[in-house]
């Protein structure tokens, strides 16, 4: 098929500001990273992926990222989710690649199971899929064949969107629900509901270290 994965990484000590009120900023650094190294680990673990590009200029991720076997790319990742995965993408396209799969790095349920599902419902190019957030605002996942087929805009509400450009793009979008990558962790919600599933995810592991309770919420 060859479909590349491609993660945008934000610099982690900048990340999940909006977990402030219940999680100290190194806890918040290493949450991101142990999500990143999830997301990372379903990736590599997915049998018909062809490559996977992380885009970032954040030391810690590009020295995680390089573990796996990442193609590290620099351009883009300063202009946001949208700039890192349309940098992405333009590379993947002038390559001549087939295809794109991006997913961000905060969707630490995400399985191999899940991915493999996203890449064998995805139809022939042209073709569009996409994965919405658990509240069906966001998008968490998004496959393009070929990797610029539709022109991307990320965002707290880019469902829709997304949907509207790929018809407006002559594509009918594939719509795919998978509850793993639905879940990415935003807010203190987003916390909860992903500690009401038992996991073994590193994600949590950050999380069980902090000794936090659940019991009307988190606290620190």
């Amino acid at each position: 098929m060859d479909l590349w994965a491609v993660v945008p990484v934000k610099k982690v000590d900048r990340a999940k500001e909006r977990l402030a009120p219940m999680l100290r900023p190194e806890t918040r650094r290493a949450l991101a990273l142990a999500m990143l190294e999830d997301v990372l680990a379903a990736l590599t673990a997915t049998p018909g992926i062809a490559g996977l590009i992380v885009v970032t200029v954040d030391v810690a991720a590009r020295r995680l990222a390089a573990t796996y076997g990442a193609r590290l790319i620099e351009a883009g990742a300063r202009d946001g989710h949208t700039g890192a995965v349309t940098a992405a993408a333009s590379v993947l396209a002038a390559e001549g690649r087939a295809g794109m799969l991006t997913l961000p790095g905060d969707i630490p349920l995400v399985t191999p199971a899940e991915i493999a599902g996203v890449l064998a419902s995805h139809p022939p190019a042209p073709s569009f899929s996409i994965v919405p957030s658990h509240d069906e605002q966001g998008s968490n996942a998004i496959a393009c064949s070929p990797p610029d087929a539709v022109p991307l805009r990320f965002g707290d509400n880019s469902f829709y969107p997304h949907i509207q450009a790929a018809e407006a793009s002559g594509i009918r979008p594939n719509i795919v629900h998978l509850p793993g990558i639905a879940l990415d962790i935003d807010n203190p919600e987003d916390v909860v509901s992903f500690m009401r599933v038992d996991s073994a995810t590193r994600a949590r592991a950050v999380l069980a270290k902090e000794r936090m309770q659940l019991a009307g919420g988190f606290r620190r």
